[in-house]
């Protein structure tokens, strides 16, 4: 982990012109090891009703230069939330805008980690056989969901923010009074909710910022910059970013719960799952 790796982007030889962070990137972002830790739970929620993952289920963002980036979910953003609340006694649903597997970002899975990894075995299947999200949307008035849950990774930036089921799901949330979930780049979903009402006007989040999205081409993160940020447009939409850099943040407000990075991973498992408990637990 030294400054002398290399920062060129890896090149991804299943897809032309496409490309992994860089050894530098790597070695300064991801571990084999993830700091989970605090996702014990007495009280455990009982209930039936489960927590919604909504997954990206594309690979290639292309960024500014024609060049593509290999990408998905972030495996820490995605895992160490749904493990707090999974050991908080909840199950989940997960579904992806087409109903095609869950594309992660496998360069970043914490491969060593003796805790997510079987728990990552555990929900395989279900991320290779997700729900489609149409059929998600038909049948919401069956569900009881608890929450819905959207990871960060730069695959987040790809469909989400267009998918008119996703405004219908974020909608029937805020109108049923669920909790909201979102990590890192998963509130650019909440683009969605651009044409027509937006419940989300006036919430206050936590996202990675515009600016570090902006520095990553430097470092080789990504092969070139991104096109558009979500940030901006998001401020545009009404919502207020309460952090421009990184530091593991974590922030509530009503029942929307997000966190800026994968360094808030832990923390916004922690503070969601004791949340949920408070919240069903309190009768």
């Amino acid at each position: 982990m030294t400054d002398n790796q290399s920062k060129a982007p890896q090149v991804d030889y299943a897809e032309q012109n496409a490309y992994f962070p860089s050894p530098y990137s790597l070695s300064q972002f991801t571990s084999s090891v993830s700091d989970l830790k605090d996702a014990e739970y007495l009280n455990k929620y009982h209930g039936k009703a489960k927590i919604l993952v909504i997954a990206a289920d594309e690979r290639y963002l292309t960024t500014d230069n024609g060049k593509l980036f290999s990408t998905g979910n972030h495996p820490v953003e995605t895992l160490l939330p749904m493990y707090h609340l999974h050991a908080a006694g909840f199950d989940f649903d997960i579904a992806t805008s087409s109903g095609r597997m869950t594309k992660f970002e496998y360069w970043a899975m914490p491969n060593e980690d003796e805790k997510v990894i079987p728990f990552f075995e555990q929900y395989r299947e279900k991320f290779l056989n997700p729900l489609a999200l149409s059929e998600v949307v038909e049948q919401l008035s069956e569900h009881d969901y608890a929450a819905v849950f959207i990871p960060g990774g730069h695959g987040a930036l790809i469909g989400l923010p267009d998918d008119p089921n996703v405004a219908k799901i974020l909608r029937w949330a805020v109108d049923k009074d669920k909790f909201i979930l979102s990590i890192c780049h998963g509130p650019a979903a909440f683009l969605s909710l651009r044409d027509g009402d937006n419940p989300l006007k006036g919430y206050s989040i936590c996202a990675f910022p515009d600016s570090a999205d902006k520095q990553t081409p430097d470092i080789g993160y990504m092969p070139g910059g991104l096109t558009w940020f979500f940030g901006e447009q998001l401020t545009n939409m009404g919502l207020t970013l309460v952090n421009n850099d990184i530091t593991g943040k974590v922030y509530a407000d009503r029942k929307v719960i997000t966190g800026d990075s994968p360094f808030a991973a832990n923390e916004l498992g922690k503070v969601a799952a004791n949340t949920l408990l408070e919240f069903f637990n309190k009768g």
